[in-house]
């Protein structure tokens, strides 16, 4: 019997060219003062500066201090900057991390506060903060239509997801043609976190019938497209089709959350500078595997089946033989785990809440076999 309740509260503006919709939506909103929220290579290729002149005056400044996997300071920054402006919205052009960072900085703005005392939890999201529409550069994070964002405490050595229902962006606007000066490195790890979102989506704890034809589509699309769009990066169809497999991920893992593989992502990030989506696919295989032979056996079995492969395994080994083909990590020495002291860091540190939404209770014993699963050291002893 089902139970379950779902949401999305984010209109999806989706299509080629629709950046060109940009001026007509801040008209539409009744917006004056606003930040350009965007990536330094979105700032190089004039991309921004583009944006900016076509909003009739509306943008006042670009802002573009966020590194990949944005820290707690590059929020502070960026929240220095809406204020200085007086900003009654922004505009988050690029990928996950600048996404990321808007979101948070946009309500951080609206307190008396620093990005600090939220992060850890010292004062609670109450309420929303300057309206943010969001417009993705990347197929990556879907973090144009989440409540979430993944934030790094650098003083601290956290990489954490912060979330409230206060954090989803006003509006989400998505053209594919952005996404064609992706580079390739960059396309690989962050559809491989589409590829994540999907399959942890479809076997989470929360999953619901709603997020698992979401899952199931987004699945499809990035197992048909991924590999085009990585060795053909001007295929638009590919790049349209990713874009919407993102999205569509989004519309599935907003609600599920993330699981196991992810919560093995952090400190494969943090700790040891694995780009996020090519972390999450280090482990991802391998937890499909595992929860395969669990509780939710039948279930990954049929799905399996429906995309077109044998049985779970088949699945987890075309996710493999694509990693292979794009060049990303496939042991965790070639993650830079070489040491038995980097291994049980590694796994002491792989215990975020998500790890908890994955079907097959994960221990510390356990994840130390799984790892060793990956190893060229171990596999073969």
């Amino acid at each position: 019997m089902y139970n379950f309740y779902y949401e999305q509260p984010v209109p999806i503006d989706f299509g080629a060219d629709k950046i060109k919709d940009l001026p007509t939506i801040l008209e539409k909103y009744k917006f004056q003062k606003g930040l350009l929220i965007s990536a330094p290579s979105m700032v190089r290729n004039g991309v921004a500066q583009k944006i900016m002149d076509t909003s009739n005056g509306k943008i006042k400044a670009i802002f573009s201090n966020i590194q990949p996997n944005p820290t707690v300071q590059n929020t502070d920054d960026c929240v220095e900057a809406l204020v200085e402006h007086k900003c009654d919205f922004a505009i988050a052009l690029g990928g996950g991390s600048i996404l990321d960072c808007a979101k948070v900085a946009c309500f951080v703005a609206t307190t008396s506060y620093t990005t600090e005392v939220y992060f850890t939890k010292q004062q609670p999201i109450t309420h929303k903060g300057l309206p943010l529409i969001a417009v993705p550069t990347t197929s990556g994070t879907a973090s144009e239509i989440t409540n979430v964002s993944v934030l790094t405490d650098t003083k601290r050595g956290i990489k954490a997801p912060l979330a409230s229902e206060f954090l989803y962006p006003i509006y989400a606007l998505l053209d594919p043609m952005l996404t064609l000066s992706c580079p390739q490195q960059v396309t690989a790890s962050s559809g491989l976190d589409v590829l994540a979102h999907s399959l942890e989506a479809f076997y989470g704890k929360k999953h619901q019938p709603y997020t698992d034809l979401a899952a199931e589509y987004a699945a499809k699309l990035v197992f048909e497209n991924l590999l085009v769009a990585y060795h053909a990066p001007n295929n638009l169809e590919a790049r349209i089709n990713m874009s919407l497999a993102s999205v569509t991920a989004g519309m599935a893992f907003n609600l599920t959350q993330t699981a196991a593989a992810h919560a093995c992502s952090y400190p494969l990030t943090q700790n040891f500078g694995v780009p996020h989506g090519e972390a999450c696919a280090l482990t991802l295989p391998t937890f499909w595997k595992l929860n395969s032979i669990g509780k939710e056996s039948k279930r990954l079995e049929a799905f399996s089946r429906r995309l077109g492969f044998e049985d779970s395994i088949d699945l987890a080994n075309r996710i493999d033989e694509m990693k292979k083909d794009m060049q990303m990590c496939l042991t965790i020495e070639e993650a830079g785990v070489k040491t038995e002291e980097d291994l049980k860091l590694l796994v002491a540190n792989s215990f975020a809440p998500n790890m908890q939404n994955n079907p097959v209770d994960v221990t510390p014993e356990l994840l130390e076999n799984l790892y060793k699963s990956i190893s060229s050291i171990h596999s073969n002893s």
